[in-house]
């Protein structure tokens, strides 16, 4: 099990080693992370924030990371174009380079990315770093918005299945909610080298089996994220994961089941696994 709550007692969500979810005391089957055809029912208007001012330097020089082309399409577009598939989401807002933001929204245009169908997608001018442009992001956002899910541009690929289940589980009173995915490789824990280009001393190896990667959208309930983002601010807290900052002051997250396709473009190596991944979805009329 991933956390030390017992699926009976588990007040939200325990994702098990069998990979069962457990949410308030209930195990639930993947087909019931799925959103309901009607979500007034649930009672659920859920926006996406999407931050893609990053450089991503890790790709090489060239355009910004999110503008990269996958299969001719840049990242940014498939990231939308998922998040814009889910029934959950009514509003997708991309928070662009400040200086960017006429170039991203004739990209999304050029691409039937830019919320003509289904929903509507803002641009807005995002900050430094990804923190801000996550806070920015949400003050974008109509009142009437609920539901957060924050998603990284550079997670193409990420299956509306997740997108769902994410928002699922919010909407039933998770607060906050990651998709993950079990480890695949042996993870050691390591202390600083005693000299520049020594080896790193291995200080413990941590039960695999307790530990998760995790992925992207992250769903909030907006309240929640805007009161750490706020407090964040005001203490010049940095941070790079939003469930991060939940953790930081106190609050609760919990897991839902990712999938391998969700993985993170941060590399060279990385653009070449997507586009295989792109290509056997397009062979099978998946994309």
């Amino acid at each position: 099990m991933s956390g030390a709550v017992c699926p009976p007692c588990a007040r939200w969500a325990v994702v098990c080693r069998d990979e069962q979810v457990w949410l308030h005391g209930r195990r639930l089957a993947r087909h019931d992370l799925a959103i309901p055809t009607s979500l007034k029912e649930q009672n659920l208007n859920a926006a996406a924030v999407v931050p893609a001012a990053g450089r991503g330097e890790r790709l090489g020089p060239g355009a910004p990371k999110a503008l990269r082309e996958l299969g001719g399409v840049p990242l940014l577009v498939h990231a939308v174009r998922a998040l814009t598939r889910s029934r959950a989401v009514t509003l997708v807002v991309v928070v662009a380079p400040a200086d960017g933001v006429a170039r991203v929204r004739e990209l999304l245009d050029s691409h039937g990315a830019g919320g003509d169908e289904g929903p509507r997608v803002l641009v807005v001018p995002g900050g430094g770093t990804r923190q801000e442009s996550v806070r920015l992001g949400l003050a974008a956002l109509p009142p009437e918005v609920d539901v957060v899910l924050v998603h990284d541009a550079a997670r193409p690929l990420v299956p509306v299945d997740v997108v769902d289940a994410v928002a699922r589980a919010v909407a039933d009173g998770a607060p906050a909610v990651v998709p993950a995915v079990p480890l695949a490789d042996t993870v050691k824990q390591v202390g600083p080298a005693p000299a520049p280009g020594q080896p790193e001393p291995v200080l413990g190896t941590p039960d695999r089996s307790t530990l998760r990667a995790v992925q992207t959208p992250q769903g909030f309930r907006r309240d929640l994220l805007q009161s750490v983002h706020d407090k964040a601010l005001s203490e010049a807290v940095d941070a790079t994961d939003d469930a991060g900052l939940v953790e930081r002051y106190g609050g609760q997250v919990v897991l839902v089941p990712g999938h391998e396709e969700a993985f993170k473009v941060t590399r060279p190596l990385d653009l070449v696994l997507a586009e295989a991944v792109l290509a056997r979805r397009r062979a099978n009329d998946e994309f």
